[in-house]
């Protein structure tokens, strides 16, 4: 038992919102990884072109 309230006490000083940031990073992470930016990217670029009028 006193693993666990040691732990349970260590768990209570980390914030929620870090918890959260590094689950967001993680993400993009493995989506820069998976080559999902290009994608991302290029589809931004094609808006802004068509926004403009040269595209």
């Amino acid at each position: 038992m006193d693993f666990w309230q040691k732990w349970s006490s260590r768990i209570k000083r980390i914030p929620l919102w870090t918890v959260g940031a590094g689950i967001g990073v993680l993400f993009l992470i493995v989506g820069f990884a998976e080559g999902q930016f290009t994608d991302i990217y290029r589809k931004a670029v094609m808006i802004c072109l068509e926004c403009i009028g040269i595209g």
